[in-house]
């Protein structure tokens, strides 16, 4: 019987926790109905709710987390699964030392184990804080993907992935797809035929798989360089017309090289690139907001030619502007 623990602590939304569990029940619930046979018959899972002091944790929303005991770096376990802390500031996260340090050292020593480590949303930080994604592949929350890669440079971040897995490694974005963790945990140990009567049961989309369509390219103001921030407000009120970085560097009054050097180390891509993702961005407000027809929605953010706005916007989400519209758009019913 395969053991997976879910080690806890102060500030993580109760909802990654419960919903893994959740899971996990429904899972054993379907192999319970399943007729027994000689070989092949999925195990029934069992977990552990566990926190450094094995004393019960508060979430971020107040509620409490029971716990089964205390985390044991040198415990067994088939697969321990770290929740993500719903921080606005991952830094002062990684200030709370006595929560921090011994996190990470027990998250080391299981995997020298050969445990299998999973985790969502903030949850990559602390894996890759502990320095266990350095040269493999990791997806975080979408909003959160330039602060993880400016931090840790050497992880292969695929922020558009709902989830991603490499060397006994799993990690999967917003707390929603702690569900989609923990379908493939099930899958991993009770087999793919529970996990997608599971995954129906419970109705999980499992075919979710980019995180792309729900980010927003809103400005990044959360640097301190007050030359990009400008040019950004300038992109803003322009976008209707065409780009020019050699004019935009004259408007600000530097050299298109350190317009470009200063761009990419303050938001992480060039001034081209951001200009792209903000027009979709603000066009995807449109076809959400507005009853516009696509080709105004198009000339609104500075494309005239359909098929390119088509193009940048499929590139951008994952989705046509017409699937965008399908999957994003509640009209209100008629009166």
């Amino acid at each position: 019987m395969p053991l997976i623990r879910i080690w806890v602590y102060d500030g993580i939304l109760a909802s990654g926790v419960a919903g893994i569990v959740d899971v996990f029940t429904a899972a054993n619930s379907v192999t319970s109905r399943r007729p027994r046979r000689r070989s092949g018959t999925p195990s029934q899972l069992r977990w552990r709710v566990e926190s450094l002091s094995g004393r019960p944790v508060h979430t971020a929303s107040g509620q409490v987390i029971g716990v089964d005991g205390p985390i044991g770096a040198r415990s067994s376990a088939d697969a321990v699964v770290i929740p993500g802390p719903f921080v606005g500031d991952i830094e002062r996260f990684f200030a709370r030392l006595d929560t921090v340090e011994p996190l990470l050292a027990a998250l080391r020593r299981q995997h020298e184990r050969g445990t299998l480590l999973a985790s969502y949303c903030t949850g990559s930080f602390i894996l890759a804080e502990a320095g266990l994604l350095d040269g493999r592949v990791a997806t975080t929350h979408w909003a959160k993907g330039r602060t993880f890669a400016m931090r840790y440079p050497a992880v292969d971040l695929r922020v558009a992935e709902i989830l991603t897995e490499q060397n006994r490694i799993v990690c999967s974005g917003a707390v929603t797809t702690s569900l989609n963790l923990a379908l493939r945990l099930v899958e991993k140990f009770a087999g793919a035929d529970v996990a997608a009567e599971t995954g129906k049961l419970m109705l999980i989309d499992s075919n979710r798989v980019s995180q792309a369509p729900y980010a927003s390219r809103a400005r990044d103001t959360q640097h301190s360089d007050a030359l990009v921030a400008r040019a950004q407000s300038m992109m803003e009120k322009s976008l209707q017309q065409g780009f020019s970085l050699a004019r935009l560097a004259r408007d600000l009054s530097v050299s298109e090289r350190t317009l470009n050097r200063r761009f990419k180390l303050a938001v992480g891509e060039a001034p081209l690139q951001y200009l792209q993702a903000l027009r979709v961005d603000v066009a995807k407000r449109l076809i959400e907001t507005t009853r516009l027809k696509l080709d105004a929605v198009s000339g609104r953010v500075g494309y005239n030619d359909l098929s390119t706005f088509r193009r940048l916007f499929k590139r951008e989400t994952g989705l046509s502007p017409r699937e965008y519209q399908r999957r994003f758009v509640r009209r209100a019913p008629a009166s």
